[in-house]
C-alpha cells in the first residue's frame, strides 16, 4: 500500500483525524507478513509479526489500524503463527491481533462522521476475498459509500467473487488469473458504473489492468 497507492495512506490519516482520532504511525513498523505467509514462509512471517507487535506495544496504541484487506487478516490471525511454537509469544500476538481492525470496521464500529462533500457518479463495489470472507465484513464499506452525498451505488453481481489477485495468485497462475478477471469485468460493465471501489492494494491492481484492458477508463 505505502509503495503503489500512498495516496490511500495519507487519506486514510486524514479520514481518521478529521473522525476525532490522534493517529501514531510507527517509522519502525514493518510489512505485516502476509505474502510470506501465503507462500508458506512462516518462519519469515513470525519474524516480522515480532517486529510489529514490539513496535505497536511500545507505541501504546489502542487500535491498529489498517487499509489493506489481505494485511489486515494477516494481522488478526497473529496468534496462529504462534500457536505450536514459542508459546510466549502466542498471548502477546493474541493481544496484539485483538487490537487490528479494518479501516472500514472501525469507522462503522465507532461512528463516523458523514462526508459533506458531493462526489456525483455511478459506484460499484468489489468485495476483497480477505474483507468480505476471511474478517466477514461486507455491509461497512457499502455503509461508508453510500453515505457520501450525490452517489448512486450499484451492486456488482458476484461482488464477492474472487477478482483473480489472490495474494501471489495473479503471478503463478497467470491465465487463470485473467479468466477470472475477465468473468469481473463483464460484471462491473453491466453495472455501468463510472467508479470501482475495492479494499485491497492487489484487488485494486487487478481491477486496473482489467479497465485497461477493456478499455473501461
Amino acid at each position: 500500500m505505502p509503495i503503489v497507492f500512498a495516496g490511500t495512506n495519507w487519506a486514510t490519516v486524514r479520514v481518521l483525524a478529521e473522525n476525532g482520532c490522534e493517529v501514531v504511525t510507527p517509522r519502525t513498523q514493518g510489512c505485516c507478513g502476509a505474502l510470506n505467509i501465503h507462500n508458506g514462509e512462516r518462519e519469515v512471517a513470525r519474524r516480522m509479526a515480532k517486529r510489529n507487535i514490539e513496535v505497536f506495544e511500545a507505541a501504546g496504541v489502542d487500535y491498529v489500524v489498517v487499509n489493506s484487506a489481505g494485511c489486515c487478516a494477516a494481522m488478526k490471525e497473529y496468534g496462529e503463527l504462534f500457536s505450536e511454537v514459542e508459546p510466549g509469544w502466542r498471548g502477546r500476538a493474541e493481544a496484539f491481533a485483538a487490537r487490528v481492525l479494518d479501516v472500514n470496521e472501525f469507522l462503522v464500529k465507532f461512528g463516523f462522521r458523514p462526508p459533506t462533500a458531493t462526489l456525483s457518479g455511478r459506484v460499484t463495489y468489489q468485495d476483497p476475498c480477505h474483507l468480505v470472507h476471511a474478517q466477514r465484513i461486507r455491509s461497512e464499506p457499502r455503509q461508508i459509500i453510500r453515505s457520501i452525498p450525490g452517489i448512486e451505488f450499484v451492486e456488482m453481481r458476484g461482488a464477492d467473487l474472487c477478482c483473480g489477485s489472490a495474494g501471489v495468485y495473479s503471478v503463478v497462475q497467470p491465465e487463470l488469473s485473467q479468466r477470472i478477471l475477465d468473468e469481473k469485468m463483464a460484471a462491473v460493465r453491466r453495472t455501468g458504473a463510472d467508479l470501482i471501489v475495492t479494499a485491497n492494494p492487489g484487488c485494486q491492481l487487478q481491477l486496473l489492468a482489467g479497465v485497461r484492458k477493456y478499455g473501461l477508463r
